[in-house]
């Protein structure tokens, strides 16, 4: 392994890759209670449904910006 992961130094960006990798778990889990009702549809689905579906899709592109900004991915193919 080329880069020990324990002796990484923390970076403000660090900090902003672990929000964005958390905020589909707040999305999905903490705050379905609250949005847990059928009316208002919203593109012919029940609010709930929507929410779900928005937060599977907003998984998707919060995953890749933490991967695309993440260092350890930049290593240009060595391993």
């Amino acid at each position: 392994m080329s880069a020990d992961l324990t002796s990484r130094k923390r970076t403000p960006g660090s900090y902003v890759r672990f929000l964005l990798a958390a905020a589909p778990w707040v999305g999905l889990l903490g705050l379905t209670p609250f949005v847990n009702r059928v009316e208002p549809f919203v593109l012919g689905l029940p609010f709930l449904l929507f929410w779900i579906v928005l937060w599977v899709v907003l998984t998707s592109v919060c995953m890749g910006i933490v991967y695309w900004t993440d260092p350890v991915n930049r290593g240009g193919g060595e391993r």
